[in-house]
């Protein structure tokens, strides 16, 4: 059951070319980029660290950190729900891709 109700939501969207603008209205305000900038840029470190030391926890830190920002800022900010719950793979994509966009200047954040 869990699989034909998964396949059929994720028809709607059938590659991340067609996600990523939906992705982008779903992060319309400055303040919910910049929660997703400071959480993706944290689970970096942590998942950087984890190649450094193997220590485990730093992967359960850059969950912790990509997430929980994420989250705040989708149940606080945008007051809506997060992409990652319908779309988990092309979500966590879209948020390296929105990550280096904000890096080149292409969204802003302040």
């Amino acid at each position: 059951m869990f699989l034909v109700l998964y396949t059929y939501i994720m028809k709607k969207y059938k590659n991340l070319k067609e996600f990523y603008p939906y992705y982008l209205t779903e992060h319309a305000g400055k303040q919910t980029k910049l929660f997703h900038f400071i959480g993706t840029a944290l689970s970096i470190f942590f998942l950087v660290r984890f190649l450094i030391t193997l220590d485990p926890m730093n992967v359960i830190f850059a969950l912790l950190s990509g997430y929980g920002f994420a989250w705040v800022s989708h149940f606080f900010i945008e007051k809506n729900k997060p992409a990652t719950f319908t779309y988990p793979f092309f979500s966590l994509l879209s948020d390296y891709i929105m990550f280096w966009e904000i890096l080149r200047g292409k969204h802003k954040i302040f």
